[in-house]
């Protein structure tokens, strides 16, 4: 009797010869790439929370300018009526001393 082996137990031995370092070599690549994976997506969020960050802190300095523009205006416009009250009462009071004066 021959010591000859079929294809399939050819495979199947170097399956068992080799099997487990294929399998280690591909665990570890896995890992790698999961690793890599998420480091990069990582970084991808990181630098769009950053991008957003600065679009927010913009968009508040300019409601911040538009608020204290809007305040400038309001101030001059009650300084104005309140300019306005102050030579009414002047005008009336004047009004009322001619007359009681007459």
């Amino acid at each position: 009797m021959t010591n000859r082996q079929s294809l399939i137990d050819q495979i199947l031995q170097a399956f068992r010869d080799h099997g487990i370092a294929a399998a280690i070599g591909v665990w570890f690549t896995f890992i790698a790439g999961l690793a890599t994976a998420v480091t990069r997506k990582a970084f991808t969020n990181e630098a769009l929370l950053h991008k957003l960050e600065q679009e927010l802190n913009e968009e508040r300095g300019r409601v911040e300018k538009r608020r204290d523009e809007d305040r400038r205006i309001d101030h001059d416009r009650l300084a104005r009526i309140e300019r306005d009250i102050h030579d009414m009462r002047n005008l009336i009071f004047a009004a009322f001393q001619r007359k009681n004066g007459d």
